[in-house]
């Protein structure tokens, strides 16, 4: 399965640790945060990463070249950083199957395996790793309903008064059909196309999208306190693997 990875961003918020580097290089416990997703993508079996890239583009390519824990890497442009649906849009010429998507900016110890093999397993048009998060960060992230049966009913983007604490982790899978939804998409009110409007059309032609909780943790790297705190929860382990 080909895994898609999105490294487009400039990483405002990281700064100072992005003044000279674009976000998916900055460190986290002595490797860049992109050297983690490709690491935990190549143990799952990608046999090829397409890695969406557009701010400081250049440090990414030279850094990776063609290929990264011997899986071949292609990359594709954003030029302008307009939404998640939009970067994704940028790789539709190199997908014709199943896929995975993870986010470049998050550090992963989880249940990774889960989401392919539920998608593996024609259950769904899409699988998600979602997470429960304390209602006060919820608004931060994509906010999912579901039903009895555990399939996601509707996303909302980051949503003011989130009615749920259940979140979008920033790992996927989906068919080729969420190109289709991603072409449908209209700017949002930050005048961004946002993925979860793409998802939302998904669901509303009809197309099961089913939620798998997470079993591990996961840090999204935004600020540069998650940075700090990725750093600790991966020195942990190591330390506990060690004994």
């Amino acid at each position: 399965m080909k895994a898609v990875v999105l490294a487009a961003g400039k990483g405002t918020r990281l700064k100072p640790l992005t003044d000279n580097k674009p976000k998916g290089l900055v460190e986290v416990d002595g490797e860049p945060i992109l050297t983690h997703c490709f690491e935990k993508l190549a143990h799952l079996g990608a046999d090829e990463f397409i890695v969406v890239v557009g701010h400081d583009k250049e440090q990414i390519i030279s850094y990776y070249g063609d290929e990264v824990q011997g899986v071949p890497i292609t990359y594709a442009h954003q030029r302008e950083q307009n939404g998640l649906a939009h970067a994704l849009l940028t790789v539709e010429d190199h997908i014709d199957d199943d896929f995975v998507l993870m986010l470049g900016d998050n550090i992963f110890e989880a249940n990774l395996g889960d989401v392919m093999r539920r998608q593996q397993e024609q259950r769904a048009d899409a699988a998600f790793l979602v997470e429960e998060v304390p209602e006060e960060e919820a608004s931060r992230y994509g906010v999912c309903n579901t039903n009895d049966y555990g399939e996601i009913t509707e996303v909302i983007e980051k949503p003011d008064e989130p009615p749920t604490n259940l979140v979008m982790t920033g790992f996927y899978t989906f068919s080729p059909e969420i190109f289709h939804a991603c072409h449908l998409v209209q700017p949002s009110d930050r005048d961004e196309y946002e993925i979860t409007d793409a998802i939302n059309l998904l669901l509303q032609s009809g197309r099961t999208i089913d939620a798998l909780r997470i079993d591990g943790w996961r840090v999204d790297v935004g600020y540069p306190e998650d940075r700090d705190e990725a750093e600790r929860r991966l020195q942990d382990q190591e330390v506990t693997a060690a004994n």
